[in-house]
């Protein structure tokens, strides 16, 4: 049953009910013809619609951001902040849809040829609590523009922030159960996959979640878009600004309690500069300011669940066991919550969970490089391959290194891995396939058709 349990106090918030099997085909069937008078909105309508989204949002956003501290922890300043994220990404779709999905002509034998971009229909969204409102949002914004019809299934710990989500668009003027939100347990993904109104899939979560999705989507030939973990490597050069290099490490890490696919999680320094970049890193990581994520002053709130927390706690146990030294924090504070502090692991290797697995809470991990050439092969050696970042005051070397040498699908130079309506994001490797964002998301889930005619 999906359940709101307040992170900072373990308080149970509301139980919701789940959704009868025998529901959830009336649902979706409802959905797919939703799509199909959808469909036929010309984009100045449904750019009119995502625009009152986007008020809608601002408007509460006090609301939905008490609403996120409450289910998962985040403090209400970054709740704001996601908040109106996610109405700029509505408004980026609203102005730029109609133009990302222009017809494009293409010359050819015949007396006319383009390539249009269609619809596919109804898609579910399989979505996780880290950022409750912008993984949706950053999704549903193109693909409902695109003229798709929506399904989400979201993380069982935040349903207060799912059914908020529905009422936005409902608000907004949207036609009913264009974009519906299924109360159901993670069991039931499937047999919502395999009806045959639903079109396509889309899940953001961990790999073994996106493995399960994609061999179903696979089995049934269904479009699948995958944005999964990451260890994201930033990369510490001895010419590095070390100041600004710390300052940025310790934001990335410690941005909604360190529960981020893209933070930075390993740190890979040239042996040089590695004690002066501790130096500078640990009074950073210091300075956040952990509590009630009500409070405006809190800039680190809880975890989100007791059992991520002691998940990266046995992490961290792990690879001090292995080897590794604790600069700082490691250890669960006293009293009722999630709470974690702010740690930092130094002297990590590759043998250690710190180093091969994906550290899902404020935990850096710093790794010596030898120089500039092993600081690349260093963060490379992971499974994972959604955002990196390196540092140098050689801006020229470092586009050169984050453009041919970081196998990552985001990479960043002198600032920290973040996501931007208007740039296409997404992983290779373990991290997923496919992109969100910018023209390349929204096309996504059309059919980019061949149109050829002759007299």
């Amino acid at each position: 049953m999906p359940t709101s349990i307040n992170p900072t106090s373990g308080e149970v918030i509301k139980e919701y009910p789940l959704l009868e099997n025998s529901a959830i085909g009336p649902a979706i069937t409802a959905t797919e013809q939703a799509h199909r008078k959808w469909r036929a909105t010309p984009f100045n309508l449904r750019s009119n619609e995502l625009k009152a989204a986007a008020r809608v949002l601002r408007r509460n956003s006090d609301l939905y951001a008490r609403l996120m501290a409450e289910e998962m922890g985040k403090p209400v300043g970054q709740g704001r902040a996601e908040i109106e994220k996610c109405a700029w990404a509505c408004d980026y779709y609203a102005d730029h849809a109609a133009t990302f999905l222009q017809p494009e002509p293409v010359e050819t034998d015949g007396f006319r040829s383009q390539v249009t971009f269609q619809p596919l229909g109804v898609v579910l969204a399989v979505m996780p609590w880290n950022f409750p409102f912008w993984q949706v949002f950053r999704f549903a914004a193109p693909a409902l523009m695109a003229g798709n019809g929506v399904l989400l299934k979201h993380a069982s710990n935040v349903p207060g922030c799912a059914l908020a989500i529905e009422e936005v668009f409902r608000e907004a003027g949207l036609p009913e159960h264009l974009f519906r939100t299924l109360m159901i347990h993670s069991q039931q993904v499937k047999a919502v996959l395999r009806n045959k109104r639903v079109a396509a899939v889309t899940l953001t979560g961990s790999t073994e979640a996106g493995r399960a999705i994609a061999q179903t989507a696979g089995r049934l030939l269904k479009k699948s878009v995958l944005e999964l973990g990451g260890s994201d490597p930033y990369l510490i050069l001895e010419d590095a600004d070390l100041d600004r290099a710390a300052r940025i490490c310790a934001t990335s890490r410690l941005i909604n309690s360190g529960q981020s696919c893209i933070a930075a999680k390993r740190f890979i320094v040239v042996a040089s500069v590695k004690e002066a970049f501790e130096e500078k890193l640990i009074p950073a990581m210091k300075a956040a300011v952990m509590g009630d994520p009500l409070k405006e002053r809190t800039t680190m709130g809880p975890m989100a669940r007791r059992n991520l927390r002691d998940e990266l706690h046995r992490q961290v146990q792990a690879s001090l066991k292995a080897g590794a030294r604790c600069l700082m924090g490691g250890g669960i504070p006293e009293g009722p919550g999630a709470f974690y502090p702010p740690t930092v692991l130094t002297d990590v290797t590759r043998r250690m969970p710190a180093f091969r697995e994906e550290l899902f809470g404020p935990v850096a991990a710093i790794i010596s490089a030898k120089n500039r050439r092993d600081a690349v092969k260093l963060a490379n050696d992971s499974s994972y391959g959604l955002g990196a970042a390196v540092f140098t005051r050689d801006t020229a070397l470092g586009e050169e290194i984050a453009t041919t040498e970081l196998e990552a699908g985001n990479c960043f130079v002198n600032d920290f891995v973040k996501s931007d309506p208007r740039l296409p994001f997404g992983g290779i490797k373990e991290s997923g396939y496919g992109r969100e964002l910018s023209h390349y998301g929204i096309k996504e889930f059309t059919n980019i058709k061949t149109v050829v005619m002759k007299q």
